[in-house]
C-alpha cells in the first residue's frame, strides 16, 4: 500500500499503514497480539504478554532523564468492525485499506481503525525512535475494549510500574480528557411462534440505508437516525392499519455502535397493497424530513419479494413492535456539572430474528453509576413486560474526574506553550478504560488525548492529518516535561 508514506510523522502513518495490514477484530486479536511480541523482541525491548492477551513493552529512560516518573502509554488493539453492505470484506483476514481523501485518511467501504490503530502506531514509533527524550516508557496494549473491555478486566494490578497513565483513546484534537462514563448491556431473547403465511398475501422487504451511524456514546447527542427505531415505527402503524405479518427483522450489529442499516420482510394482504405502498411513501416523506438536518443520506426503499414460508405470530409480533417502540433510544439526561457533556443515554443497537427467537442488544452508559443502572432496568422493565428473558452484563466503572491531577496540570501548560492556546479539558460520555484501570492502580494520575477522528464505529470513520501531527508533537513534549521521581 504505502499510500501515507508522506504524511507527517512519516514514522506514525508508517506504522498505522503497516497496522492496517494486520487483522484485528475485537475478541480475535491473535494476530496483532503476536505482530507486537515479535516487534519488541526485533527491537530488543522488554516484552510480556498476560493471559487473555495483553502486551507491555518497556523502554528505559534516554540519557539524562532517567529520574523522570515512568509512564504507562495505553492504547487498545482491536478495532470496530462494520462495513457498508456492498462491500465485500472479511475483516479476519483482509487488510483494511486506507485512502487520503483531502484533509482526512479514510478507509474504503470499512471503519478504517485509527480507533486505536493510531495510539498504538504513536507508541511503536516510540519504542523504536534513538532520537526523541524521554523518562522510562511502558506501552501498554489490551485486547477487546470496543465489545467488553475484557482487557482491562482481566489487566493484574502488578502488570505494570507506572503512576502516570496516557490514554491515547480520545478524539478530538486540543482537548484532555480528565472523566468518562460508565456503561452496561441490556440483552433481550424473545421466542416467538411461527404461522403459515395467510392466503392472498403479496411479500415486501423494507429497508433502511444512509444513515450517518456512529458512536453509542461520542456521537448520541447528535440527533442522528436509529435505522431499527425508524423501521419499527412503520411496522408498528402498518400492523395496526394493513394487519402486515412479519417474517424477518435484520437490524444493526454492534452494541457501541448506532444502527445504520435494518430490513424486514413483511406480508401484506394483496387488497391492500396500493394503500400500503402509499403510506410507506408518506411515511418516508415525514421521516426524511424529521432528520434532514442530520441525516440527509437516508434511503427507505420498498421492493416486491419472494413470500415467505412463514410468518411470525400476530400475538408475538404485536410483542415485538410494541416493546420496540417503547424502548428509550438516545440522550436520557445532560450533566448539571459539566456543561455539553451528555450525563445518561442508552442506545438500542441491534434486532435480530434467529431460529425461532429475537435477539435484541442495548447499551447504556452514565457518568453515574446509580443513574446507569436505572436506564439499564427501564429498559429491562420494558421487555419484562412481555416476558422476553433479560441479561444484563457486568458492566464497567466511570472515570471520576480529578481536577487537581499533576499531569493533567503538566498536560495543560505544555499545550498552551506549544499552540498559544488553552485546550479544552473535560469528560467523555464514551466509554474509556481508564475508570478499571483505577479499581486495579488506585494511584494511577491519568489523562486521555489524541488527534481528530469522526464517524468512527462506522463506515465513515476517518482521521484528520493534520491533528495526528499536533498530538505527535504534543505527546513528545509531554514525555520530556514529566515530573522527577
Amino acid at each position: 500500500m504505502e499510500v501515507l508514506k508522506k504524511l507527517k510523522p512519516e514514522i506514525v502513518w508508517s506504522y498505522f499503514e503497516e497496522i492496517c495490514k494486520v487483522p484485528r477484530p475485537s475478541k480475535k486479536e491473535e494476530k496483532i497480539i503476536e505482530y507486537l511480541i515479535n516487534f519488541g523482541k526485533k527491537h530488543k525491548l522488554e516484552t510480556k504478554r498476560d493471559e487473555i492477551g495483553n502486551v507491555l513493552i518497556k523502554k528505559a529512560a534516554t540519557k539524562g532523564k532517567e529520574k523522570l516518573k515512568t509512564v504507562v502509554l495505553q492504547s487498545h488493539m482491536d478495532m470496530v468492525c462494520e462495513k457498508n453492505s456492498d462491500v465485500k470484506h472479511d475483516f479476519e483476514k483482509d487488510p483494511i485499506i486506507p485512502f487520503i481523501d483531502g484533509e482526512w485518511v479514510k478507509a474504503k467501504g470499512t471503519t478504517l481503525g485509527a480507533d486505536d490503530g493510531i495510539g498504538i502506531a504513536a507508541q511503536l514509533a516510540l519504542l523504536v525512535s534513538k532520537d526523541i527524550e524521554h523518562g522510562a516508557i511502558e506501552c501498554l496494549f489490551t485486547v477487546d475494549e470496543e465489545t467488553g473491555l475484557s482487557g482491562a478486566f482481566a489487566l493484574q494490578p502488578d502488570f505494570f510500574d507506572g503512576k502516570i497513565l496516557l490514554n491515547l483513546d480520545s478524539e478530538d484534537e486540543g482537548e484532555i480528557f480528565i472523566g468518562c462514563a460508565g456503561g452496561i448491556d441490556t440483552l433481550i431473547t424473545l421466542k416467538y411462534a411461527s404461522e403459515n403465511v395467510p392466503e392472498n398475501h403479496l411479500a415486501y422487504k423494507l429497508n433502511i440505508s444512509g444513515l450517518s451511524g456512529g458512536h453509542s456514546g461520542d456521537d448520541i447527542d447528535k440527533g442522528l437516525g436509529n435505522s431499527n427505531k425508524i423501521l419499527n415505527r412503520f411496522l408498528w402503524n402498518a400492523s395496526k392499519e394493513f394487519k402486515i405479518r412479519l417474517a424477518d427483522f435484520q437490524g444493526g450489529n454492534l452494541r457501541n455502535a448506532i444502527p445504520r442499516e435494518a430490513y424486514a420482510i413483511v406480508a401484506v394482504p394483496a387488497k391492500s397493497k396500493a394503500k400500503f405502498l402509499a403510506s410507506f411513501d408518506e411515511y418516508t416523506k415525514n421521516v426524511k424530513f424529521e432528520l434532514k438536518p442530520t441525516e440527509p443520506n437516508l434511503k427507505l426503499t420498498a421492493e416486491e419479494t419472494k413470500l415467505p414460508k412463514n410468518v411470525m405470530s400476530s400475538v408475538d409480533q404485536l410483542k415485538l413492535v410494541n416493546s420496540l417502540y417503547a424502548c428509550p433510544h438516545g440522550v436520557i439526561a445532560m450533566s448539571h456539572e459539566l456543561k455539553g457533556l451528555v450525563e445518561t443515554s442508552t442506545n438500542l443497537a441491534s434486532v435480530k430474528f434467529k431460529g425461532g427467537k429475537v435477539e435484541i442488544t442495548t447499551s447504556q452508559r452514565s457518568s453515574i453509576e446509580s443513574s446507569k443502572y436505572d436506564i439499564a432496568n427501564m429498559v429491562e422493565s420494558v421487555f419484562s413486560m412481555i416476558d422476553a428473558k433479560i441479561v444484563q452484563s457486568e458492566g464497567y466503572p466511570g472515570w471520576a474526574p480529578n481536577t487537581n491531577s499533576e499531569i493533567l496540570k503538566v498536560s495543560e501548560k505544555v499545550y498552551k506553550d506549544l499552540f498559544k492556546k488553552k485546550p479544552v479539558v473535560r469528560a467523555i460520555h464514551a466509554g474509556l478504560e481508564c475508570g478499571l484501570f483505577l479499581e486495579k492502580y488506585d494511584d494511577l494520575d491519568m489523562i486521555s488525548f489524541g488527534p481528530t477522528l469522526r464517524g468512527v464505529h462506522s463506515p465513515d470513520e476517518r482521521i484528520n492529518i493534520e491533528t495526528v501531527d499536533k498530538f505527535w508533537i504534543y505527546l513528545l513534549e509531554i514525555l520530556k516535561n514529566i515530573p522527577t521521581k
